[in-house]
């Protein structure tokens, strides 16, 4: 999954492995390298961009990349649930598109918020040094998904949901809308050199955070009337931040920057430069997300009577933060 802040640095990399690996140290399954790739009747078909869903889509959600920031997510969700502005669409990239995944198969904000601190890192990573080209497998994360949305397809959940991923050879942008949804959610968070990447029918992708961290332009091609995205980036670079990490942001700004400009509104909470998979890190993301949410709304209404797209029958939009 991807971090969200550039590069780690040696001493955190370290932490980070030393913290998910040490139960494992005893008896770490000599598990193979041998390439992933998933060539089932259900595979995830990939896609340059989505074609128009029929229906269109009145109101689309888009939940960025960022990793542990993605907690935030999970803050907004409840902010636009308890308001009544519930999407018909949702399109995740990385973090944005396991807890899309979820909330596609059927689960509120609240369920989210409470399958999100159940277990620890084992519970969706496999870490081992036999990884192909990362140290986390990412079967564990498949399997993760494919519990959490009952064995369902991308195409049989309840709501609608589109998936962003990489590309790996080119570095290019893909979209699952079909599949299995524990394999593309696996495809959209195999974080370079961290989790292994994910073959699909022969082609190898990874993490969508590097070709599209905020996947607007799918939502857009798949027609949706209005697009709310959320950008769980850091707004500033601090000052004492590396050369690679500042270049690294510039970057994910770049390719940020003309997809957030397609959005009819979007939610960038002020989150912490720092993240890291830490509970506390978690509650907080969560908790500015659903603070900036709460701020925003005024205008989210506002934009949303413009555009006469209407609350979900039976819950008023709310009247104050």
């Amino acid at each position: 999954m991807d971090h969200g802040t550039g590069p780690l640095s040696p001493a955190r990399r370290g932490l980070l492995r030393a913290a998910a690996a040490q139960p494992l140290v005893a008896g770490l399954a000599l598990a193979g390298c041998a390439a992933f790739d998933y060539r089932e009747p259900d595979a995830p078909q990939a896609l340059a961009l989505p074609p128009p869903i029929a229906p269109a889509p009145r109101l689309a959600l888009v939940l960025g990349s960022g990793g542990p920031r993605g907690y935030a997510h999970i803050g907004v969700l409840r902010v636009l649930e308890d308001s009544g502005v519930v999407p018909d669409l949702v399109v995740g990239s990385s973090v944005g598109a396991l807890i899309g995944a979820f909330w596609a198969s059927g689960m509120s904000a609240a369920e989210i918020d409470r399958l999100s601190f159940e277990g620890g890192p084992l519970t969706v990573f496999d870490p081992s040094i036999f990884a192909d080209r990362g140290w986390i497998h990412g079967r564990k994360l498949q399997d993760y998904v494919d519990r959490g949305v009952g064995g369902r397809r991308i195409e049989d959940l309840p709501r609608r949901l589109i998936v962003a991923a990489t590309r790996r050879d080119d570095r290019t942008a893909r979209y699952f809308a079909s599949g299995r949804t524990g394999v593309a959610v696996r495809a959209s968070g195999a974080m370079p050199g961290i989790l292994s990447p994910v073959g699909i029918a022969g082609v190898e992708y990874e993490d969508g955070d590097t070709s599209v961290p905020v996947p607007v332009a799918a939502a857009r091609a798949a027609g949706a009337r209005f697009v709310i995205a959320v950008d769980i980036t850091a707004r500033e670079t601090p000052p004492t931040a590396s050369r690679s990490q500042r270049e690294r942001d510039r970057q994910r700004r770049v390719r940020i920057e003309p997809e957030v400009a397609q959005a009819d509104f979007v939610i960038h909470p002020d989150l912490d430069y720092q993240a890291g998979p830490w509970r506390s890190y978690f509650i907080d993301a969560r908790q500015r997300g659903e603070i900036h949410a709460r701020e925003r709304l005024p205008a989210l209404r506002h934009a949303l009577a413009r555009a006469a797209i209407a609350p979900e029958a039976g819950q008023p939009v709310a009247t104050s933060g």
